[in-house]
Order: structure tokens, then C-alpha cells, then sequence
């Protein structure tokens, strides 16, 4: 699948349809809401979103919320149901790696799901300790040296 990857803003309707698409694939499922704190934390964080080349339709999302001057932390991983399996996230994370290292980042930590545990290891992506719960779900924390 051919798609392009966005830099979103804060704010927009862009943002407000991806934060539907989170809520759709990480959220609901676990019987979660954002709270509008939660959401007002993102201002400054930095938002990518991947769409469909020709029709334009959202496909994913992912978070980027630097954590100090080196280190920032990939969040709110969504791909769209219909689109997952199709390259869609790992392109989400190659952009994000670029964008991490053109911002001066030289790592990239995460909390991946049990059931992303392999798409990350894939990735280059290194699992760090034991699994933990977060959300009511088994996490692994994950991180990658950028290069």
C-alpha cells in the first residue's frame, strides 16, 4: 500500500481524526476515554500521520513526546483496522526515526504492546527487562539508538 506521512498539528481536524482513530484501535477495545488532560498534554509533542496516496483517507498515527534533549518516546501507535498488515505502521515508524533524528534525538524508547512485540524486534528495535502491565495489557519497554 502506497501511502504518505504527514507531520499534523496539534488542534486541527487532522489531529481530531486521528484521535478518533486512536480511541477506535487502542482505546475502546480496552474500555478507555482520553480525558481532555490527557489530550492538552500533546500540545507540544510532535504528530505523524500516514494516509492513503490517492484517496487521502487517515490509515495510521504515532506519537513522538520527547522525554529530554536525546531521548524521545514513540506513543498512540494506531493503524486503521483495514490496513494493518500492509506496511502501513512500519513506514509510520521509519518517518518517525527520520523526523527523531533531523529534531536532534539519538534514541527512541517505547512501551510496545505484547502483541507488537515483534513488529518492533523486526524494526531494530531492542527489548529492555522483564514484560509489565500498563493499561491493563502485558508492555515491553523498547528502545533504538538512532544512527
Amino acid at each position: 500500500m502506497s501511502v504518505q506521512i504527514l507531520a499534523i498539528e496539534f488542534g486541527t481536524p487532522a489531529f481530531d481524526e486521528a484521535v478518533a482513530l486512536r480511541y477506535e484501535i487502542l482505546r475502546r477495545p480496552l474500555g478507555l476515554e482520553y480525558t481532555p488532560e490527557q489530550l492538552a498534554e500533546e500540545y507540544d509533542q510532535h504528530h505523524l500521520a500516514a494516509y492513503h496516496d490517492t484517496s487521502g483517507r487517515l490509515l495510521g498515527y504515532l506519537n513522538l513526546t520527547p522525554l529530554n534533549d536525546a531521548e524521545v518516546k514513540m506513543r498512540q501507535v494506531a493503524v486503521a483496522t483495514a490496513a494493518q498488515g500492509q506496511g502501513v505502521g512500519a513506514a509510520l515508524v521509519r518517518a518517525s526515526e527520520v523526523l527523531a533524528r533531523q529534531l536532534g534525538f539519538s534514541k527512541i524508547t517505547l512501551h510496545a504492546r505484547e502483541t507488537a512485540l515483534s513488529f518492533y524486534l523486526r524494526l531494530g528495535y531492542t527489548q529492555l527487562g522483564e514484560q509489565f502491565e500498563e493499561v491493563g495489557i502485558p508492555h515491553f519497554k523498547m528502545e533504538k539508538f538512532l544512527t
